[in-house]
């Protein structure tokens, strides 16, 4: 592996300012693309956990009771800042990712919306009036900001979702602490600059990057009152089991292994462009990525040879080469993982259609490289099935009938997305209605909802009760009142009562 001997070190930004913090621990990291060093990342100590905490609940107990005119102008101002560094935003992903230029374009454009949406929060904390409810009464509620919230966030998308939970936090008047990955937390530090260039008040929106020492905090602190995370399963499952018994609110999006029904009746053509670039877009690191092909039927030797003929077709280089169409994988372990997986699965008799085990990109051998995979008849017994792979690895699985693709979707335990390719809208709607996945997909491979809808899974995919971004975002970062009220005439008597009112 090769080691850069200069490295940039990358700092907290707390309270309104970079800030190298306490804690004297660092990581590396690393460009997967080229296998080198490129910073040394700064962790945070319990000082520095205490610190933010105490600027953002400072900042959160005036912040919730700014106009929400003067909310929405930083809102409207961060929208247009983001919006004019998206090739400066995508140039550190790329740098710390590995994915390619335009996948990482897009990504912050699916967090812009998110920002548009959080623009409109006036309306969207429009309460209710009831007039006259009793004789003399009203009735009306409004919604208040948690306080403090953080947002535990992933290395797969470190624009995106931290604009899923950012905007909407603190369009609803709290203060948002956010713990990006330690593999790629450059661009989070970037948004901290473009907010406070907005206009936000210092302690609003912070960084703080540290591993599980800073999470266990962030969950058990008795001034943080909200949780957002996004990441695997077993990890969402602590965080959510942790921060509720300090009882916290929480959302936690875990894992998926998501599923993508190819009928006979389908455009085979079309289901297979779409397949391959869910599948190894953005080196299939994604939660939403499809990984497993359910072929029915006679669908399936076509499917199959239609998927080979792209996989072997993707471009697969450094994401800033122009005309890349996938990088590297996030580390080494990870690399390490996907090809054990793959291994397993050749081992157990699966058929390998495609294999990128082996592949390596000329001036870029020390990256973290694994081609498009394409297995073929693998059973559900398989860990190339049961285990989230999270890479470029596609396998399929062949079924008879619609039905029993059903069944196979609804048995596995996660819930997050999937989706059916048919000219058939009767198995549309047979589909969209007998699985129990949170977001689906009709002829569309990648059902990520726009941000007035809202994202979330069910099953092992969601730990708590709301989903992020949308309503239910608006929803989880906010409390509800109602007031019942009451304007009595001076010269009318009381009408006070023992019994219980009802009239």
């Amino acid at each position: 592996m090769t080691v850069t001997t200069e490295t940039s070190t990358i700092s907290h930004f707390i309270n309104g300012a970079e800030s190298a913090g306490a804690g004297d621990r660092t990581t590396n990291v690393y460009n997967p693309a080229t296998g080198a060093v490129s910073a040394q990342l700064r962790l945070a100590n319990r000082a520095d956990l205490d610190a933010t905490v105490a600027a953002a609940r400072k900042a959160a107990d005036t912040w919730g009771d700014i106009s929400l005119a003067k909310r929405t102008a930083v809102l409207f101002k961060f929208r247009e800042l983001v919006a004019s560094h998206v090739e400066e935003l995508a140039q550190l992903v790329t740098a710390e990712h590995g994915k390619v230029l335009s996948d990482a374009k897009g990504e912050i454009g699916r967090g812009l919306e998110v920002i548009e949406y959080a623009c409109g929060i006036p309306t969207l904390l429009k309460g209710d009036y009831s007039d006259q409810v009793s004789t003399g009464i009203d009735v009306f509620n409004f919604r208040e900001p948690l306080g403090v919230v953080a947002g535990i966030t992933p290395f797969n998308f470190p624009v995106m979702v931290p604009l899923w939970m950012a905007p909407m936090a603190i369009a609803t008047g709290n203060a948002f602490i956010l713990k990006p990955s330690e593999r790629d937390p450059s661009a989070s530090m970037l948004l901290a600059k473009l907010w406070k260039q907005a206009g936000l008040p210092d302690g609003v929106f912070q960084v703080l990057h540290g591993d599980k020492e800073t999470v266990d905090g962030l969950l058990t602190h008795p001034d943080v009152d909200g949780i957002s995370f996004v990441g695997s399963t077993p990890i969402a499952q602590y965080v959510h089991e942790t921060a509720t018994k300090h009882g916290k609110r929480v959302q936690a999006l875990g894992g998926a292994k998501n599923h993508a029904i190819v009928m006979p009746d389908a455009d085979l053509d079309n289901a297979a462009d779409h397949l391959a670039a869910a599948a190894f877009g953005s080196a299939g690191e994604r939660c939403m990525a499809i990984s497993v092909a359910v072929a029915v039927g006679d669908a399936a030797d076509l499917i199959v040879k239609k998927v080979e003929e792209r996989a072997l077709a993707v471009k697969v280089n450094n994401g800033t080469a122009p005309d890349a169409e996938m990088g590297p994988v996030i580390t080494p372990a990870s690399k390490e993982r996907i090809v054990r997986i793959v291994s397993e699965a050749e081992a157990a008799g699966a058929a390998m259609v495609v294999d990128g085990r082996d592949l390596v990109v000329p001036g870029h051998e020390d990256g973290f490289w694994v081609g498009p995979t394409v297995i073929d008849h693998v059973k559900t017994e398989m860990t190339a099935y049961t285990e989230e792979i999270f890479g470029p690895v596609l396998v399929v699985v062949r079924v008879d009938t619609l039905e029993d693709g059903i069944r196979l979707i609804n048995a596995n335990p996660y819930g997050n997305g999937t989706a059916i390719f048919t000219s058939s809208g009767a198995h549309a709607r047979k589909f969209q209605r007998s699985v129990t996945v949170g977001m689906i997909g009709i002829n569309v491979p990648l059902p990520v909802p726009v941000a007035y809808h809202s994202f979330g899974g069910w099953k092992a995919s969601l730990f708590g009760d709301k989903h992020i971004y949308g309503p239910e975002g608006v929803s989880f970062y906010t409390r509800g009142k109602v007031i019942t009220s009451r304007w009595p005439e001076p010269t009318h008597a009381s009408g006070a009562s023992y019994n219980f009112p009802s009239n």
